[in-house]
């Protein structure tokens, strides 16, 4: 007898979404593109057809296909946004404000430029609710203000930097979190955001990225 431990022999599930990661990986197959059925997949990968639907939820649950009833499933990403998360979540306090700096400060920029009338309604209701938290609860004053600052970024009207700029929020607002327990909250840092507003409303480019650098710099 030996007291050895056994080797933890890994499920059918995960040997599959092994290989059905490889394959988006390497190219076999592009986003939009339609994949295999679940029979050619099973025969391809020499289990049932239950072991592939599982994988292909996992793969769905993570927004890497989407699965069309009636239809068949599509490859809808090659890069898993839970990887993207955990990459950020391992980012320094400095090299957040780095990449706050390279997508926040010219996300404003542009925001200045092409904001609409329906941005600016949205943009001061949402700067309303963040200021009567803002001495109140730090969770829910948090929550206001990434919904304050995802709309700012909206109001660039790029939808690749609005899908950016929400997946890097919550490190955002998890250094938010962290620096305000232990740094109390000063009015003259939230009056930055009616400027910033200000700047916006009035389509000033420069002073908008100036104010917003600021705010960043914030400590």
């Amino acid at each position: 007898m030996t007291d050895t431990s056994p080797l933890v022999k890994r499920s059918l599930v995960d040997q599959a979404l092994e290989q059905l990661r490889l394959r988006i990986n390497t190219g076999t197959w592009t986003v939009g593109q339609r994949l295999p059925t679940e029979p050619e997949l099973a025969s391809e990968l020499g289990i049932s057809r239950n072991t592939v639907r599982e994988a292909m939820r996992v793969l769905a649950f993570s927004g890497l296909i989407e699965i069309r009833q009636g239809d068949g499933s599509y490859l809808r990403a090659v890069i898993d946004p839970l990887d993207t998360m955990k990459a950020l979540s391992r980012c320094s306090h400095e090299q957040a404000r780095e990449t706050r700096h390279i997508l926040e400060v010219e996300a404003i920029g542009l925001a200045a430029l092409r904001r609409t009338d329906e941005d600016l309604v949205a943009l001061r209701a949402a700067l309303g609710v963040s200021g009567s938290h803002y001495h109140g609860d730090l969770d829910s004053y948090i929550a206001c203000d990434m919904v304050f600052h995802r709309l700012l970024v909206d109001a660039a009207h790029n939808p690749t930097l609005s899908e950016l700029y929400r997946y890097f929020s919550s490190i955002v607002g998890a250094q938010l979190r962290e620096t305000l327990n232990i740094t109390p909250r000063r009015q003259a840092v939230f009056d930055l955001h009616i400027d910033l507003l200000d700047a916006v409303e009035q389509r000033d480019p420069q002073r908008a990225k100036a104010i917003c650098r600021q705010l960043i710099n914030e400590p």
